[in-house]
């Protein structure tokens, strides 16, 4: 069951919602659930799963892909305010590949029903639009996480994953395994391992149990 919250929160995020029929509002309102995810727990499994559209209100998800040996490669990640549109790949046709949701942290969202989202999509062009644009988005991400993966020597791609922590988190340290960075850069945890006790013994950061603390950010900058 909705709240005025929940209500208020959807009528930000869909950009469209003023284009839409009191009947089009009412189904989705309708056909929308708040729903929990732990840490760690699998949101969307593949291609054949379409579970609904996502509306992040708080926590983080990671959409990643599995290699043939099992290697996870963090496309992109997701935070408060974000749409997960790929959880409800079955309305885009266009989409081929499969992709799969975990929730990084615990996380709180709203689910709106796939069928009710790709009908309202399907007889009004806002929406459409916007689903559309959701999608294009994210694959501007995806093919930033490619060019990394094949163009980037991974000192960089290491330094700019840290980077980018410290400027997500606001802190000087990063509360991540070698094993969770490893996932979220595309690599082995061994490489990574390597790679950041190079770091530190440049004197880059310091290294502690599930956490990777840095020392000297400007250094570090520079690496990217």
């Amino acid at each position: 069951m909705l709240n005025q919250k929940d209500v208020a929160f959807i009528e930000s995020i869909f950009t469209f919602w003023n284009r839409l029929n009191p009947l089009q509002k009412s189904l989705i309102l309708g056909n929308a659930m708040p729903v929990n995810y732990a840490r760690g727990e699998n949101i969307h499994s593949g291609e054949n799963d379409c579970i609904g559209v996502l509306l992040i209100k708080s926590g983080e998800l990671r959409t990643y892909m599995l290699s043939e040996d099992g290697r996870e490669i963090t496309l992109y990640r997701l935070t408060q305010g974000d749409v997960c549109i790929l959880s409800a790949s079955c309305i885009l046709k266009s989409i081929t590949f499969e992709v799969l949701i975990d929730a990084s942290t615990d996380s709180e969202v709203l689910l709106i029903n796939s069928s009710i989202f790709q009908q309202i999509c399907d007889a009004n062009i806002y929406a459409e639009n916007f689903s559309y644009k959701m999608a294009a988005d994210r694959f501007s991400d995806v093919m930033w996480a490619m060019q990394q993966i094949l163009f980037m020597s991974f000192d960089k791609r290491l330094a700019l994953f840290l980077v980018d922590e410290l400027s997500r988190n606001g802190k000087d340290s990063i509360a991540l395994t070698h094993e969770q960075i490893a996932k979220y850069v595309g690599s082995a945890r061994e490489v990574v391992s390597r790679m950041l006790k190079y770091f530190e013994n440049e004197g880059l950061v310091k290294l502690s149990r599930g956490a990777v603390t840095v020392i000297d950010k400007d250094r570090l900058g520079k690496l990217t």
